[in-house]
């Protein structure tokens, strides 16, 4: 998910819907229908795969790039494929419906390859499949993800880093790389100058609504892996303010939700992949928030 303005308008829709299908959503804060419509094309958007890229645009701030799609009412969606608007809709539609748009003019789901059997594979092992699978398919965008996160996962830092620079200039329109990135920005931070966890809980003891000792906390909670109790802490900010920071607590708990999902296993053709029941929570939980 990106977001749109007037600035990189050219360059994130207009430029990048060329290779990849760009559905640009139109919207209001002040919107309850945008509000219920947002968590579930983000939901699509992760689910896809990268077979599209949601972008966002706040029309109350960058009235100019709605007036230049001549949108009149939020929400407006918007899909751009090869430079063009090809299809879209107005008004919060059912998720089926929405799914129908989609399916009409992206490309088909690779079908999955099978897994090989990991039981008795050990990380060593793992690591050099994956690295290998990675150097055979450069561009593959989600074997990249998995690869660089089981590095991170396994205190691998630095070649996580330089297994991760290849896509590093994709990371602003590619959800699940730009998770990655912020997870790395975490961990040098933590590397740099450790958390003073004491201190921290302390100024939030004094001021519930200290978003930056809250953020500080769980940026702290996020390099050391501990994801569930780091969401729990931007829960925290989301629930006395949706908006903080230019949408930064909202935007690292959809990071870390990304990070926290494992490769999905095959599935027969139409059924769709059991979702992991901690993401499920926490997904309905942000969604829960963003609604109230």
């Amino acid at each position: 998910m990106i977001d749109v303005t007037i600035a990189n308008l050219e360059q994130q829709v207009i430029e990048a819907s060329m290779t990849t299908p760009v559905l640009v959503d139109f919207w209001s804060p002040r919107s309850t229908p945008c509000k219920s419509l947002g968590p579930v094309l983000e939901k699509l958007e992760a689910e896809y795969a990268g077979r599209f890229v949601l972008a966002k645009v706040n029309s109350d701030v960058e009235s100019e790039v709605a007036a230049m799609f001549g949108v009149r009412n939020v929400p407006t969606c918007v899909l751009m494929v090869q430079g063009r608007a090809v299809d879209g809709f107005t008004g919060a539609q059912p998720e089926p419906q929405i799914r129908a748009l989609l399916d009409k003019h992206l490309a088909p789901a690779a079908a999955p390859e099978p897994e090989p059997e990991l039981l008795d594979e050990d990380d060593d092992a793992l690591l050099a499949r994956m690295k290998n699978e990675v150097e055979m398919d450069a561009s593959n965008d989600d074997k990249r993800f998995f690869y660089v996160k089981l590095l991170l996962e396994l205190g691998h830092v630095d070649e996580a880093k330089a297994a991760f620079a290849p896509a590093i200039g994709k990371a602003a329109g590619i959800r699940r790389l730009d998770s990655l990135q912020r997870w790395m920005h975490a961990i040098d931070a933590e590397q740099a100058s450790p958390a003073d966890m004491p201190a921290l809980d302390a100024a939030i003891a004094a001021n519930k609504r200290d978003f930056a000792a809250r953020f500080a906390r769980a940026q702290a909670l996020l390099a050391q892996q501990q994801f569930t109790a780091a969401l729990d802490e931007l829960l925290e900010i989301l629930m006395r303010d949706k908006a903080w920071d230019e949408d930064k607590a909202r935007k690292t708990y959809i990071a870390i939700l990304d990070l926290m999902e494992q490769p999905k296993a095959p599935v027969a053709e139409g059924q769709i992949p059991q979702e992991d029941p901690t993401i499920a929570t926490y997904r309905r939980r942000l969604s829960s928030v963003v609604l109230s």
